[in-house]
């Protein structure tokens, strides 16, 4: 039987590709931190944003567009937002 094609969604690959940015641009100004126990903190708070963001990537590359990626993008931004509202960076 062969394997079934995963469903593609543009829009949604551009949030993701959109998302990467994000995290790549707050990792990096974690790293610039000079005080490491500061910088602990910081990569401590920003973890759940990380893994949010590796779910919702990998679920996309795996499955592709489902029902549950609205639910996984939702997660992500709550997870970013949070993270900015208590934190300045």
């Amino acid at each position: 039987m062969p394997k079934k094609r995963r469903k593609l969604n543009k829009d949604f690959e551009k949030e993701i590709y959109s998302s990467k940015k994000n995290v790549e641009l707050v990792l990096a100004k974690i790293y610039d931190i000079d005080d490491e126990d500061i910088q602990k903190e910081y990569m401590s708070a920003f973890n759940e944003v990380v893994h949010t963001y590796d779910k919702l990537k990998n679920d996309y590359e795996l499955v592709g567009f489902n029902d549950n990626s609205e639910n996984l993008i939702t997660d992500y931004n709550k997870a970013f937002s949070q993270f900015e509202s208590e934190f300045e960076i």
